[in-house]
């Protein structure tokens, strides 16, 4: 059979699988990213059915998920936003990463994997999935709940702290030294600054440029912007999502809003490749020895993200209800975890590493609807029968607020 109707007959299966994987996790109100990673592994290395000739069109629209994929967070975000997270929550942001960043690295140290993939694998622990969380929050009917700016807020300085932590990591994967590595840092962080600068005074400009009442016309001036802001950054050894996250942040208003609804069904296709691709790259015989270190590590991060949210809604004056709820909410890892490992996977530095971090995502993505659903009516219970006293006026604060405190569309 000729190539082009092999990559035509292949990548239309994945797609068209990906789609009734997607339908199937819909039904049953659960996030479809443990789905997509199980495909990746059926059609990848040992797997039941290997790719052939699309895989490398694959790679390429991984690629592009990635990219939109930190495009559409930073769309979320205002600049002026950012700058008022930073102020106000970063103690929180600090509490985060310790709390969940050290696990992970602790737990690559004593597999021997050396300091490179401990802070790669600290990263995988760290942070916490957006789209599952974001998604969670909708479902439950909790995008009105007191504790739930604390959760954004978090989330928010996770992103942020991506700027940072990619550029890190892109250089100890590319085995740059000190002076290479601290050129590709001071590189990343001047560029974050400036485009924060730039979007906080001149983001209407910027706006209004790119503004256009034909959804063709934007679709095609924000994606083309976005690649090519994308491409420049990973020249520069930036990182390309990280590019991408800083063109979100710079539009905002009604461009962010009709650019958001426009590439959303782009941004699900593509990452969903790109959870694909992961899983490809994976040997399905390769998790099972890793299998009890990503569960124990799923364990205690759990533990720490709940804790990291308990603590956070605490300092916000949130009830004892709302604190459980916000840790509850901020177990689920996905996306970002994924993104972290395949730049470890691809640089080749320890083969374990995509292993362990693909069943530690499927453990945590699945694990997290369940923990924001079930924390604080289990702790509640737990802490009711250890307590066997009424409750606190903090614990009968009302659940819910005036929908003016729900987080603004961008």
């Amino acid at each position: 059979m000729h190539s082009s109707a092999v990559f035509l007959i292949e990548f239309g299966a994945i797609i068209l699988g990906l789609g009734l994987l997607g339908r199937f996790a819909g039904r049953f109100q659960f996030s479809p990213i443990p789905l997509y990673l199980l495909a990746g592994l059926a059609f990848g290395e040992g797997g039941l059915l290997p790719l052939g000739t699309s895989e490398e069109f694959v790679a390429i629209g991984a690629e592009i998920g990635v990219i939109l994929l930190l495009l559409m967070l930073g769309l979320e975000y205002t600049a002026t936003d950012l700058v008022s997270n930073l102020k106000t929550q970063y103690p929180a942001g600090l509490v985060d990463a310790a709390l969940n960043a050290l696990p992970g690295a602790a737990m690559a140290l004593l597999l021997g994997w050396g300091p490179v993939a401990a802070v790669v694998l600290a990263g995988v622990t760290w942070i916490s999935s957006s789209g599952v969380i974001a998604k969670v929050l909708g479902d439950l009917g909790r995008l009105g709940n007191r504790e739930t700016p604390v959760i954004l807020s978090i989330l928010v300085l996770e992103d942020l702290s991506m700027a940072v932590y990619l550029p890190i990591i892109t250089a100890l994967l590319a085995g740059a030294g000190l002076a290479a590595g601290s050129a590709t840092l001071a590189i990343a962080l001047g560029v974050a600054g400036l485009v924060l600068v730039v979007a906080v005074r001149y983001g209407r400009h910027i706006s209004r440029f790119v503004s256009s009442d034909d959804p063709e016309k934007l679709l095609l001036v924000v994606l083309g912007l976005t690649l090519l802001v994308a491409g420049v950054a990973q020249q520069l050894q930036v990182s390309a999502a990280v590019g991408a996250f800083l063109v979100g942040i710079a539009l905002s208003g009604e461009v962010a809003e009709g650019a958001h609804g426009l590439l959303s069904p782009l941004r699900d296709l593509f990452a969903a490749v790109f959870f694909v691709f992961f899983g490809l790259h994976t040997d399905p015989a390769s998790i099972p020895p890793v299998l009890l270190p990503a569960l124990a590590l799923a364990v205690v991060t759990a533990g720490t993200k709940i804790a990291t949210g308990y603590w956070a809604a605490k300092r916000a004056g949130i009830s004892e209800k709302g604190r459980w709820r916000a840790g509850g909410t901020l177990v689920a890892r996905g996306e970002f975890s994924i993104v972290i490992a395949g730049l470890a996977v691809t640089s080749g530095i320890e083969p374990r590493l995509g292993p362990l971090a693909t069943a530690y995502v499927l453990i945590l993505v699945i694990v997290g609807p369940l923990t924001a659903r079930y924390a604080e009516p289990v702790a509640t219970w737990a802490l009711g029968r250890s307590r066997g006293a009424a409750p606190t006026p903090a614990e009968r604060e009302p659940d819910l607020v005036p929908s003016t405190d729900a987080p603004a569309e961008k």
